[in-house]
């Protein structure tokens, strides 16, 4: 079973529809007994990071999710959930994160001189491959994935699995030991993004 956390913030039901489709068990929850009981944790969302990290820590979700980490547990964030895992955002002010991948969160509009490139990053971009792993055995080098996100993930080097140009270099993929998140939405990637979410079924 995949828990896949239910804490205000997003539609969930387009994501636990791919994850069905591939065959995988999962629930939509935000009881602390179920995401303890589950082989693994998907932590999604969109929204502001001020709003979902209060939610989080509302429910006391947060101390649930990086103590099953620290258990062994695989943790995929997807989107929103990807930037939760950060240290710290800069999202109209400066909050901390879960802290499980190092790194922050910064607006993508301050970094980019091109000025003509429009934000939010929004649509299909193709993904470059920085480092081999598991999650990406089931697709290739340049094939796309849809994007909706005007903050990026800086910082964090060592994390990055895979990648996409946009001026500035997306992480689109990151993953930290037994952590893992993607940028983009997978349920909205077609083919490709339903491969790399039976990967991830894979590692559990």
């Amino acid at each position: 079973m995949i828990a896949i956390v239910d804490y205000g913030l997003g539609n969930l039901f387009s994501l636990k529809s791919s994850l069905d489709f591939i065959g995988l068990d999962t629930i939509i929850t935000n009881d602390k007994s179920e995401i303890k009981k589950a082989k693994s944790i998907i932590l999604p969302g969109v929204g502001a990071f001020r709003d979902a990290i209060g939610k989080l820590k509302e429910k006391e979700l947060d101390n649930v999710i990086i103590d099953e980490v620290k258990n062994g547990k695989i943790l995929l964030g997807i989107c929103f959930g990807m930037q939760l895992l950060f240290e710290k955002s800069y999202e109209y002010g400066e909050y901390s994160g879960l802290g499980l991948i190092k790194g922050d969160i910064s607006p993508i509009k301050n970094d980019l001189q091109n000025k003509n490139l429009k934000v939010p990053h929004m649509g299909w971009n193709n993904l470059k491959f920085k480092e081999n792993d598991e999650i990406l055995k089931y697709i290739k080098e340049d094939e796309y994935v849809y994007y909706v996100h005007s903050y990026y993930a800086k910082n964090c080097e060592k994390s990055i699995l895979a990648y996409s140009d946009y001026e500035v270099s997306i992480p689109g993929i990151v993953k930290n030991e037994n952590v893992y998140g993607i940028q983009f939405h997978p349920e909205k990637s077609g083919e490709t993004g339903l491969n790399i979410l039976k990967a991830f079924g894979e590692l559990i």
